[in-house]
């Protein structure tokens, strides 16, 4: 079973800016989110103005379902300026994954319990660290992503932009690195630093 947890509302604040798209999964029976904490902070949010407008679905973690969901609320999506989201580590990364040019950030932490861990495309993984670094690195998660599990960045092994450990493999910090020049980010100042990083190291 997953947890999810809301992050500090601090926290929150600092990643997004004005006008966010609030996209909240209501989960499935292997995941226990905190929907009433998680309404009264998406209040919040919507009365102060940092979001745009709420949206909800179910299974966003399922690329399909979620592109389905998604064709409905474009037009709340197009008008807004990143996208929050109230999901476990997995659906954070599909709707980044769907939104490449778009700051997606995580409302949530995603910590584990003993046990079945849900039904999930797979697409993306979470290794429930019980502290989702996805808002420091594009919505790429560098714990799973990378073969080493790095969160401050490349190794410097890579070879053509794959990995030195696995060599099938696109590396993590590639990908973390394009995501954010898609975006015209940077790295977040006291989180994950790419330093001196070229995909083709």
């Amino acid at each position: 079973m997953l947890i999810t947890q809301l992050k500090q509302k601090s926290d929150i604040l600092s990643a997004v800016g004005e006008k966010a798209i609030i996209i909240q999964c209501q989960g499935c029976a292997e995941v226990y989110f905190p929907e009433n904490e998680a309404n009264k902070l998406q209040n919040d949010l919507l009365e102060s103005g940092v979001a745009s407008a709420a949206i909800v679905s179910d299974r966003i973690c399922d690329p399909d379902n979620l592109e389905l969901f998604l064709a409905k609320h474009m037009d709340k999506i197009d008008s807004a300026n990143s996208a929050l989201v109230f999901a476990c580590g997995i659906g954070v990364q599909t709707v980044g994954g769907r939104f490449p040019g778009m700051p997606v950030f995580a409302a949530c932490d995603t910590i584990p319990l003993p046990g079945f861990q849900g039904v999930t495309p797979l697409e993306h993984d979470c290794a429930l660290c019980g502290e989702c670094h996805l808002n420091s690195t594009g919505g790429i998660c560098p714990i799973t992503s990378c073969a080493k599990s790095l969160v401050n960045g490349q190794c410097g092994g890579a070879d053509n932009g794959m990995c030195e450990v696995d060599k099938d493999m696109e590396c993590g910090w590639v990908r973390i690195h394009r995501r954010l020049v898609e975006r015209n980010e940077r790295m977040t100042p006291g989180k994950a630093i790419v330093r001196n990083y070229s995909a083709s190291n």
